[in-house]
């Protein structure tokens, strides 16, 4: 069966139903319309953002997707601090599905761990005024104190909590 393709006028528009379909909760629904984005504008950038977002919001469903495409999907991003701040969303939300299905708890620790050291990477590149890394990493932090499977962890002795 071959795919019916989306002309290029049409792509703002179904950038729009790809958010609309996110909010939804049908992230199948997103990625599918943000791959006919891409098949016509393979670079577009609002297009690689949303299907990341679509793919990292089926981790752990039964049909989901794997933690590597979302991680291909991130590498497609042109510039420099999202490439990196979006691994490090792909690979938390990867860390907490893997919370979730019953993995072992270091598994998780692991995602997130690697999750925590992109951020640092995009906090020293981010453009002035954005802080996302920063709250992502501190909500990475906050979920592996909060949680005490990971509480065992060795690298979360290394991370200083406020009361």
């Amino acid at each position: 069966m071959e795919l019916k393709h989306i002309s290029h006028e049409s792509v703002p528009r179904a950038l729009a139903l790809a958010e609309r379909y996110r909010l939804l909760n049908e992230p199948e629904q997103a990625a599918s319309i943000c791959e006919d984005v891409l098949s016509v504008e393979p670079d577009n950038q609002d297009a690689l953002f949303h299907l990341l977002l679509a793919l990292t919001e089926q981790f752990g469903r039964k049909r989901g997707t794997t933690c590597q495409k979302a991680e291909q999907v991130a590498n497609r991003m042109t510039d420099e601090y999202k490439r990196t701040y979006y691994r490090g969303v792909v690979y938390e939300r990867w860390g907490r599905s893997k919370l979730e299905d019953g993995s072992p708890a270091r598994f998780a620790a692991d995602w997130l761990h690697k999750a925590m050291e992109h951020y640092e990477e995009a906090e020293k590149i981010r453009p002035e005024g954005d802080d996302a890394a920063l709250l992502r990493w501190n909500t990475c932090a906050r979920l592996m104190h909060e949680t005490p499977e990971l509480m065992n962890d060795p690298a979360i002795q290394d991370i200083q909590f406020g009361d």
